[in-house]
C-alpha cells in the first residue's frame, strides 16, 4: 500500500514530523511518502490566505501522483484546516483524507464529547466551521487555543506541550470533554505524552487519518467519479463567446 502525505506548507522539518508521526502507526506493508509544499506554499497554514497559497501546489502535486508509474493507495491533507480537501478529491481516484475531518471522525467514535486544542486564536472560528461542516456540533464542546504559531511548536516545544497540559486540563474540568483532538500537524509528537499526562484519549489528526486511509485503501473504497467530486472538465475544447 502506498500512502502519500502531504503536508501543505514549506517547512520540511514539520514534514518529518508529520512523517515519522504517520510511520510509528503505519502497517508494516505501507510505504509512506511525505513531500512538503512548494513554490508559493507558506511556512505555515495560518488563516484562509496562507491555505489558499498552499493548495495550489498540493494539487499539483496530487495531479502528478495519480499520472505517475505507481499511483497512491490514499493521500492524506497534514493540515487540520484540511485546505483543498475537496479539490483534491475530485483530482483524485484515491481516498482523499483530511487530518481534521479524520480527526473529528475517530473522537466521535471513542467519546461522547470532546473538545480541540489549536495554536492560534485566529484558527479557531476555522476550525468551529470544520467541526459543523462534519456534523460533529453536538460532540465538540469547544475550539481552543494555546496562543502560539505553528513555528513555536518546533522552536520551543517545552512551552508548547505546557501549554498543551494546561489546556487539556480545562478541557477536561469546564468542557467536560472526554478526549482531546490535536488541531495542528505540528503537534503530532506530543500526543503520547499529552495523553499519558491528562490521563484521556488524546487523537493526532495525523494517526488518524493514516488508519482510516490505510482501512478505506485496504477495503478497495475509491473516490466516487460521479457527480460533484468528478474529474475537473477538459476545457481545451470550449468555444468562449
Amino acid at each position: 500500500m502506498n500512502l502519500l502525505i502531504l503536508n501543505p506548507n514549506s517547512t520540511v522539518s514539520m514534514t518529518g514530523t508529520i512523517a515519522a508521526a504517520a510511520r510509528h502507526v503505519a502497517l508494516p506493508g505501507t510505504k509512506i511518502t511525505a513531500l512538503s509544499g512548494s513554490g508559493p506554499a507558506p511556512a505555515s497554514v495560518e488563516g484562509h490566505a496562507d491555505a489558499a497559497l498552499a493548495v495550489p501546489p498540493m494539487l499539483a502535486a496530487i495531479r502528478a501522483a495519480e499520472r505517475g508509474p505507481t499511483p497512491p493507495s490514499a493521500i492524506v491533507i497534514a493540515c487540520f484546516d484540511d485546505p483543498g480537501l475537496l479539490a483534491a478529491r475530485e483530482l483524485a481516484r484515491a481516498p482523499v483524507l483530511g487530518i481534521a475531518q479524520s480527526a473529528i471522525q475517530v473522537a466521535m467514535l471513542i467519546s461522547a464529547r470532546f473538545s480541540i486544542i489549536t495554536t492560534l486564536p485566529r484558527s479557531v472560528p476555522v476550525i468551529e466551521d470544520l467541526v459543523q461542516a462534519y456534523g460533529a456540533g453536538h460532540a465538540c464542546r469547544k475550539v481552543r487555543s494555546v496562543d502560539l504559531p505553528v513555528l513555536a511548536l518546533e522552536a520551543a516545544p517545552d512551552e508548547a506541550l505546557a501549554r498543551l497540559v494546561a489546556e487539556g486540563r480545562k478541557a477536561m474540568v469546564e468542557d467536560g470533554a472526554e478526549a482531546i483532538v490535536l488541531g495542528c500537524a505540528g503537534m503530532a509528537e506530543m500526543c503520547a505524552s499529552l495523553s499519558e499526562t491528562l490521563g484521556l484519549p488524546v487523537i493526532d489528526g495525523v494517526a488518524a487519518a493514516v488508519k482510516l486511509a490505510e482501512a478505506l485503501a485496504g477495503g478497495g473504497f475509491a473516490t466516487s467519479k460521479v457527480g460533484s467530486l468528478g474529474y475537473p472538465r477538459d476545457k481545451a475544447g470550449d468555444k468562449s463567446a
